[in-house]
């Protein structure tokens, strides 16, 4: 089955920001709209006054994000290896590809779920939630989120990822976006309506994890209306296809990687801060969340982008591709840049609107001062590994997802509390941002060099 002709063309002939455009801006939007849903969480549970039902939500993230890491394995993977079969003209190949992600990623995401449900409270200590009332909390917030919420969660993303493969971004988007807004509207209503006071923490669980499960059925619908349209199929099957499992895994790999490792940075960090007390850690909360704007901006940028990368590069279209990678640097830096001056100029109202006057909104600022400066240093790193996902450098992407996170900031937040203990902690992420960047450039212009001749350069 043939792509349609406005896919086509968005892939081999539209101006390289119009195609960026159509493919990332809806992505973008998805990625944004999900931490602004994120953050809401954040919002309401901060109008209780109470630092240790904000600290409880806090200290669930990576192990509920570790979600987005298995979609990330299974969704990027999928969408590279779709998208490359699409360029060189194998539809049977992209739905296989389909097929062999969708399920693939049930599989997984299962099997995780199993393990957090039975080793939660281990875990839980783990991530930082020490104290008697911050375990109470997280305990409840963990088993709704990713116990009941958690398969609906991953397998909403990694549809999504597949839709962007054959250029479908907006419907990708749209049941990320309605699914988000939903669960922005289900948390005051499950919070301080149907349950009685105190259970907030609960509420804001059940409207994370009924909001995904829509989310995924908008998805599903979506792709049963546009089933004779599309190449992408659930049905098909993998016929030991090694090659294409191979292609798929070794794509997704340091995406899944990059999320995981990001996600135990973050419990690192959370469980370091714990030494500061309750009101440290909820300040850091906040502080993470609002710099994941930047983050989650860039990610749903590189995101969008990769399926046109992928496509270019198995048609053997150089010169679209350096334009595309040049065009996708431009645009992540200019937002990596201006979230950082935001941040900084901004750093005390944005978390005063989170937290009451106090000592956690008071740290809250500075550690948001000192995270953002890694905004447009980390943007450039997301975009150089995407590319290198695309185009088939694992090894590459791989190294700069365990540089980024996990080789250099943890061993810096161990080395740096020494001198600084507070926020020496914190000052550990930017620093192995702008290290990480540092190597991305390296890699970049070397392969530039060798793969794109100076004749074929844009």
């Amino acid at each position: 089955m043939q792509p349609s002709t406005r896919d086509r063309e968005i892939f081999e002939h539209a101006p390289i920001m119009t195609a960026i455009a159509k493919l990332a801006l809806p992505t973008i939007a998805g990625q944004i709209i999900l931490v602004i849903y994120n953050m809401a969480d954040t919002f309401f549970i901060g109008l209780t006054g109470s630092d240790a039902k904000l600290t409880a939500v806090t200290v669930c993230l990576p192990a509920f994000m570790i979600l987005s890491a298995i979609a990330n394995l299974f969704g990027v993977g999928g969408a590279g290896e779709t998208a490359r079969s699409l360029g060189s003209g194998n539809r049977q190949r992209a739905g296989e590809a389909c097929a062999f992600s969708f399920w693939g990623c049930a599989a997984l995401t299962l099997f995780y779920v199993g393990i957090v449900l039975a080793w939660r409270h281990p875990l839980l200590r783990l991530m930082g939630a020490g104290a008697p009332d911050v375990h109470r909390y997280a305990t409840v917030y963990l088993a709704v989120t990713v116990g009941i919420g958690g398969l609906g969660t991953a397998m909403s993303m990694v549809t999504a990822h597949l839709f962007r493969a054959e250029g479908r971004s907006l419907d990708a988007s749209i049941g990320i976006v309605l699914g988000s807004l939903l669960n922005i509207a289900l948390d005051p209503l499950f919070m301080f309506v149907l349950l009685p006071p105190g259970k907030e923490v609960l509420g804001a669980a059940m409207a994370t994890a009924l909001s995904n499960w829509i989310s995924l059925l908008i998805l599903m619908i979506l792709q049963f209306r546009t089933r004779k349209n599309t190449v992408l199929s659930f049905r098909s099957s993998v016929r030991s296809d090694t090659e294409l499992v191979r292609g798929v895994l070794s794509t997704g790999f340091p995406a899944f990687l990059m999320t995981l490792l990001e996600n135990v940075s973050y419990a690192c960090l959370d469980r370091l801060m714990m030494a500061n007390g309750t009101a440290a850690q909820a300040g850091l909360g906040v502080a993470k969340k609002i710099n994941m704007l930047a983050h989650a901006s860039v990610r749903g940028l590189t995101q969008g982008v990769l399926p046109l990368i992928a496509y270019n590069y198995a048609a053997e279209n150089a010169r679209r591709t350096k334009q595309v990678i040049r065009g996708t640097v431009l645009i992540a830096i200019t937002i990596g840049g201006g979230c950082m001056i935001a941040c900084l100029t901004l750093s005390r109202p944005l978390v005063g609107f989170f937290l009451q006057p106090g000592v956690s909104r008071d740290v809250g600022a500075r550690f948001l001062r000192i995270l953002t400066v890694g905004a447009p240093f980390s943007a450039l790193a997301y975009t150089v590994i995407s590319f290198f996902q695309a185009v088939e450098r694992p090894r590459k992407s791989f190294l700069l997802a365990i540089l980024r996170k996990g080789i250099l900031d943890i061993p810096m937040m161990f080395l740096f509390r020494l001198f600084a203990p507070l926020t020496g902690i914190v000052a550990a992420t930017p620093a192995a941002d702008i290290l990480c960047c540092l190597t991305s450039l390296v890699l970049v212009m070397a392969y530039s060099r060798k793969h794109f001749p100076k004749e074929n350069r844009a």
